[in-house]
């Protein structure tokens, strides 16, 4: 097959997987070298297809910083969920609900630019099955749909991040500030720690493609399991 139909063939199966919605705006688009072992086709094809759609408004290009979450050294990606992503490395993980309760929060709001103070609180704690917890995560979402029935019928297949999807709030971007807090006595009670015990902390914002408010998420992570990994370079994400 010719080099110019080949990388049509890979335009043309991006292009229709955007237009499907198989890949959701603002998705990041696997790797050239998977998308090369993908179509059999090499790398320079790849990078010719991903022009033609940039050109096309397609795809866009996204450079700078990016930084993620891992936990025994494996990624976490929060728009599937931590638990799931835990799951994968082989550990057990079990997480409890602490509370789901509506709640109202005019400086969360202002600090979001959410078009409302009415908010759900879901605290939950993660802790390895047999073992000691490992996180306490407090997240903020908007008082809507699904999110808002939680509070009497539970999470959507006890997974907050089913639970926005089935509120139609899909997150595409998000900004996350990590620092190093000791535990209060309610925190480290929790947590089965001794006041002061020295955690790191994550705060993540997440937003729509429209830069809808999705989430803040407040967690303490145990710092001999989480760490907090740079990412360097440039990504193609669906427009």
């Amino acid at each position: 097959m010719p080099v110019s139909s080949k990388r049509r063939l890979v335009a043309d199966a991006l292009r229709d997987a955007i237009a499907t919605g198989r890949l959701l705006p603002g998705q990041r688009l696997p790797g050239e070298h998977e998308l090369a072992d993908r179509f059999a086709v090499s790398r320079g094809t790849v990078r010719a297809a991903l022009a033609d759609l940039a050109d096309e408004e397609y795809i866009a290009t996204h450079g700078g910083v990016g930084s993620v979450v891992t936990f025994d050294g494996a990624a976490l990606d929060p728009r599937g969920g931590w638990a799931r992503s835990i799951a994968a490395t082989g550990v057990q993980v079990a997480t409890r609900v602490l509370r789901i309760a509506r709640i109202e929060d005019v400086d969360l709001a202002e600090r979001v630019g959410a078009n409302s103070a009415a908010f759900i609180a879901v605290d939950r704690v993660r802790h390895v099955v047999g073992g000691t917890p490992v996180s306490l995560e407090r997240s903020r979402v908007p008082r809507t749909g699904a999110l808002d029935r939680a509070v009497d019928d539970g999470l959507v297949d006890d997974s907050l991040s089913a639970t926005l999807a089935a509120a139609g709030l899909v997150p595409a971007v998000a900004e996350q500030w990590v620092d190093v807090t000791p535990l209060d006595a309610e925190d480290a009670a929790v947590l089965g720690q001794p006041v002061g015990a020295t955690f790191l902390h994550s705060r993540r914002i997440s937003r729509t493609v429209h830069n809808g408010f999705v989430e803040q998420v407040d967690s303490l992570l145990a710092p001999d399991r989480f760490r907090l990994h740079m990412r360097f370079g440039t990504t193609e994400q669906a427009r």
